[in-house]
């Protein structure tokens, strides 16, 4: 554990890094919207989309690797749910806590460090995690909070939810590089090479991105933040390995990259949701700071495991 725990320590340095240039305020909130940006539709993209275009459909999609982990993280997406609602919270309360259970920092932070930690071959496996949490867990929380104010699910919330999907990057560039591989279209040097430069920002500028982020979460609600960050770090993982493991019979590496990306710290894009629906967005702050800063320990921990797969 010790020699995971030393390659993760880069990762997590330039995290620290981006925290102290926003805490001392030499990188504003402005800036970190910058790089946010610039990282989510540009350098990841293009890292994606390179990854994606140099692997077949048959090398991501495996039916029993979706099911394993959709189901193991159904089930946490539900026990944090059921408690929500045992401490008399709504539905749309509820719904966003669920999502921090289980949505992991899986873009920013999931594919640089288990793709550099774990081989080249985790890029498909994260990247269908990754594919799942968007279009059904992402889509199902949207559908949770606006249904419950409308009283009704109606067409509007589903064209909302599709237009949502089509414009992520993430899901355009997985898209796009499945059919530059499906059809074999070669990429010429240039643009492969353009593509390299750009998508190579991606890790550097990422963590930077969240370090800097963190700086203006709130670490208000401690107990409800722990509560949600133990099902994120400990449970989501746990229950992930027995769907893959035990109940599934996922293929060894594949499900160790799974567990891996179950065990990633919650992810930003829930304190969007949070604050776009007005849903709790100081409780899901405070979740995402206890958590990344847990999961310094933790992650390393559970990367550790696996490899032994």
């Amino acid at each position: 554990m010790w020699d995971i725990f030393l390659k993760t320590v880069p990762f997590f340095a330039l995290i620290a890094l981006g925290y102290v240039a926003a805490r001392t305020k030499f990188f504003t909130p402005e800036a970190t919207a910058y790089l946010t940006k610039f990282v989510f539709y540009f350098a990841l993209s293009a890292m994606i989309f390179r990854f994606a275009a140099n692997l077949s459909l048959s090398e991501i999609f495996d039916l029993r690797f979706v099911m394993a982990y959709f189901w193991g993280t159904l089930f946490v997406y539900l026990i944090a749910t059921f408690v929500s609602l045992f401490r008399g919270l709504s539905i749309a309360e509820g719904a966003v806590e669920a999502q921090v259970a289980v949505i992991g920092n899986v873009g920013f932070l999931g594919i640089p460090m288990l793709v550099l930690l774990l081989g080249d071959g985790a890029v498909g496996p994260v990247m269908m995690v990754l594919a799942v949490d968007l279009i059904f867990f992402g889509s199902l929380t949207v559908i949770l909070i606006t249904g419950s104010r409308d009283g009704q699910v109606h067409w509007g919330i589903l064209k909302t939810v599709g237009l949502g999907l089509i414009k992520n990057p993430m899901i355009v560039s997985i898209v796009l590089g499945l059919m530059v591989s499906g059809f074999a279209l070669p990429i010429p040097a240039p643009a492969n090479e353009f593509l390299a430069i750009l998508g190579g920002a991606a890790t550097p500028g990422a963590l930077f991105a969240i370090g800097a982020s963190l700086a203006g979460k709130s670490a208000e609600r401690l107990a409800v933040a722990g509560w949600l960050s133990f099902c994120k770090l400990g449970l989501h993982p746990l229950f992930v390995a027995l769907a893959a493991l035990y109940i599934f019979k996922v293929e060894p590496y594949a499900a160790g990259v799974m567990i891996a990306a179950a065990a990633l710290p919650v992810a930003g894009n829930v304190y969007m949701i949070a604050q776009h629906y007005g849903v709790a967005p100081t409780r899901v702050s405070a979740a995402i700071l206890v958590s990344t800063s847990i999961s310094i320990l933790t992650l390393s921990g559970v990367i550790a495991w696996v490899t032994t797969l």
